[in-house]
């Protein structure tokens, strides 16, 4: 037998005694496990990040036991199982590939993007394209996926140099309102990391992957800082800015 199916069924059947005989796991529901879903995607997000490899197996372990559990509670409720679950995916991923499975051809990612927004909108009945943007997720995210899908349906700039160009006109925008002190700071502020974020898309880059690898760069150079200040027995408070700079610099060389 598949060994995957075999581990799959192991999963299943500990799911079910753990649900029946565990006294934590017996009591949790939807809105207890919705919290802990989240915090296992971000750990998932950094082992990523990191590409450690090890902790990313665990990691997608945890999330797949999430998957299971959600299924397990829905099933005691007989709303749906992980049957349901599985077939449903199964039929979309068909539904969404019909270069693959039907007669559509589709020659590069660009067009299979194209074709998924297309499908979304005539067969599955998404009455927005912007509708599958989950209104809870984080801003800069959401901004990207605003973006990607707008393209998908051909709304969107010619090139990079179109975007670069949006980018410097916000720029110059934003500085004339603070220099006016006015109340649009926020929006043309908003404006500005909008097409800076479309930018990066443009470019090939993930925004939020960038920003993380930058906060972390920062944390690493800033607490070099705070070692040698500790090492010369000195607090931060009490050194200069310039002193600050010249062991800020001295980490970059470290890197």
């Amino acid at each position: 037998m598949d060994p995957r199916l075999v581990a799959f069924q192991r999963l299943l059947d500990i799911m079910d005694e753990l649900r029946e005989k565990c006294p934590w796991d017996s009591v949790q529901t939807y809105e207890t496990l919705r919290c802990l879903t989240i915090e296992e995607t971000f750990e998932l997000s950094e082992a990523i990040i990191d590409k450690d490899y090890n902790d990313m197996c665990k990691e997608l372990g945890d999330l797949m036991l999430h998957i299971v559990f959600y299924s397990k509670i829905a099933s005691e409720e007989k709303k749906f199982d992980i049957t349901q679950v599985l077939n449903q995916l199964c039929e979309k991923l068909i539904r969404r590939h019909p270069h693959i499975y039907g007669e559509t051809q589709a020659q590069d990612a660009q067009q299979v993007h194209e074709n998924w927004e297309k499908i979304k909108l005539q067969k599955e009945g998404n009455r927005s394209v912007l509708g599958g943007v989950p209104k809870s997720a984080p801003a800069m995210i959401k901004a990207y996926r605003i973006q990607e899908k707008a393209n998908g349906v051909g709304f969107d700039w010619h090139n990079e140099a179109e975007v670069w160009d949006k980018v410097q006109e916000e720029m110059v925008e934003l500085k004339q309102e603070v220099d006016n002190q006015s109340d649009e700071v926020e929006d043309e502020l908003g404006d500005v990391l909008f097409a800076l974020i479309n930018y990066a898309r443009f470019v090939k880059v993930n925004p939020d992957d960038a920003l993380e690898k930058s906060n972390r760069k920062f944390i690493r150079r800033f607490q070099y800082i705070e070692d040698k200040a500790k090492e010369n027995g000195r607090k931060l408070v009490d050194m200069t800015l310039e002193e600050m700079e010249s062991y800020w610099q001295e980490a970059k060389t470290l890197e």
